[in-house]
Formats: C-alpha cells, structure tokens, sequence
C-alpha cells in the first residue's frame, strides 16, 4: 500500500499522530528495560518503532486500524516469517477482556492516542503479566502518572502508579516530531512495576478522594462515606481533617481504603431506605 501524504492517512477516529523523527525512536528503544522479555507494541500505525523494537526482541503487536494492518501485513513480511512479530488486527481493549495480553511476561511499549491512553495504561497496571509500561501520551497525562505527594499534579493517577511501581517522565516530544502535528506537547512515560493493582473499587474510590482535588480529602470522601465514619477512620489513622488530596501519600491512601471499603455509604442507606418505603406505598395503593 503506497501512502502519498500522511497527514491525510492520518486518521482522527483513531487519534493517530506518527512519529517521524529517529532521534525520539532511538530515546525510546534506550528507555527500556534491559533483558529479552517479548515486548506488546499498541497502535504500531506505520512501523517506525517496530522497525526498532524487532531488531533486538520478539514483538506482538495490536493495530486496530484495517489499513495499516495491511500496510503492516506487506511491510514486515520477514519478521512475521520468521516469527519474531506477532500481528494482531482488531481492537486491543477486546484482547484484554480475557485477563492477560499476553500468556507471558511482557514489557508495553507504545506511542498511545491521546483519547485511550489513560485507559490502556490502567489496563497495563491490572495485567499481572505487564511488567513495565513505556508509552508516548499527552505530557499532561504523563505529569500526572509521575507526580510525587505535594507536588500540584499529583492525582488518582500518581497513586495508582505508585500503587503498582516506579513512574518516571522520561522526556518531552514536541508536536513538530509527528505527521500530523499534535496540538499538544508530548511525554513519554515509562513506569516499572513491581506488582499489579487488580482492585478496580480502589480506582473508584480514588476518584472519590480527588474529585475536588483543592478541597479537604475528608470532605471528598464525605460525598460518598458517612461523616462519622470518615472522621473515625481519621482519628484512627492519626490523619488532619484539614489535609488536601496532594498533601497524602499513597500509603495513606490504601489505609483510608482498606477501612472504609466494607462500608457501605451511610447517605445511600438512607436513601434506598426512602426509595423503598416510597414503592412499598404505592404498592399499597
């Protein structure tokens, strides 16, 4: 398949931007962890990274565009042979659905859509075969993932990583690295596990904790706890009423958590109770 102009390749229902720019793909392959683990490639688009990846380790990639996939298809011919690249058409979020994205430990590299990249990366940190994720996303999204407690960015997503291993923001893409150029800047991110967080409650309850991240955490959590118990497990755990979401290390997080998980909302007791004596009258009626 012969691509005239990339820009117009581009397609923006699957938020593809190609980075063009060698010295960015070399920074990549540096990054990553240094043994002979099978690397997951998510949305190779036009194989630049591949190109690199497969010189050195045996790749599985996912590309859910039908166009690349056959442009892919003829471009990697040998490799496919030779069973050094795996290629998967179809939709990588549908893979993951059976548990594991691969049968084996595995490392994520990928240069990701600004519009999925959260949710693959969660995704990455529930696999209990992933063992670190280096991805190319939104420099906002990556200064979230690494942020450390206190710092302003610090969020629901440093805890998670935090949660599951190391984040380091490696370095900054500028938009003019890419066909067609982004309208932000770039980061690449690179986040080692240790262990896996396969508690999707505490996601929720994370979500909970920052929904107004300049407000009391205490206060946060009293939107979906009852006052009294978050102020007992407060007092419990020796923790400020007055402390913010970016001022509690992750630690605490998981402590508050692991008290308050069992319970079930107080606001919504209270609420199913009036909803059901309210069917209960009707009924009656």
């Amino acid at each position: 398949m012969i691509i005239d102009d990339l820009a117009e390749f581009a397609s923006k229902k699957f938020g593809q931007n190609f980075l063009k720019n060698d010295l960015y793909l070399h920074k990549i392959i540096q990054a990553m962890p240094n043994d002979n683990l099978r690397v997951a490639e998510i949305g190779p688009g036009l194989g630049d990274l591949t190109k690199e990846l497969v010189k050195a380790r045996n790749v599985t990639a996912f590309e859910v565009d039908k166009r690349l996939c056959e442009h892919l298809s003829t471009e990697f011919q040998e490799p496919i042979h030779k069973g050094t690249l795996e290629l998967h058409c179809g939709d990588v979020l549908e893979r993951w659905e059976s548990g594991s994205l691969l049968d084996e430990p595995y490392h994520l590299v990928a240069n990701l859509p600004y519009y999925i990249a959260t949710n693959i990366i969660l995704k990455a940190f529930r696999d209990e075969h992933c063992r670190s994720v280096l991805v190319m996303v939104q420099k906002e999204v990556a200064v979230k993932f690494a942020a450390e407690t206190r710092q302003k960015e610090f969020s629901a997503l440093s805890v998670l990583a935090s949660s599951v291993g190391k984040a380091t923001l490696c370095f900054e893409v500028e938009p003019e690295a890419f066909v067609p150029p982004p309208n932000v800047t770039s980061a690449v991110l690179l986040i080692e596990k240790d262990r896996s967080q396969n508690d999707e409650k505490f996601e929720a309850f994370l979500k909970v904790a920052f929904q107004q991240p300049r407000k009391k955490l205490s206060k946060n959590l009293m939107v979906a706890f009852s006052k009294d118990i978050v102020n007992q497990t407060f007092a419990k755990l020796d923790l400020d009423l007055n402390l913010r979401p970016h001022e509690a290390e992750t630690s605490i997080y998981h402590h508050i958590y692991n008290e308050l998980k069992d319970t079930l909302d107080g606001k919504q007791q209270t609420k199913q109770r009036k909803l059901s004596k309210s069917r209960a009258k009707n009924s009656q009626r």
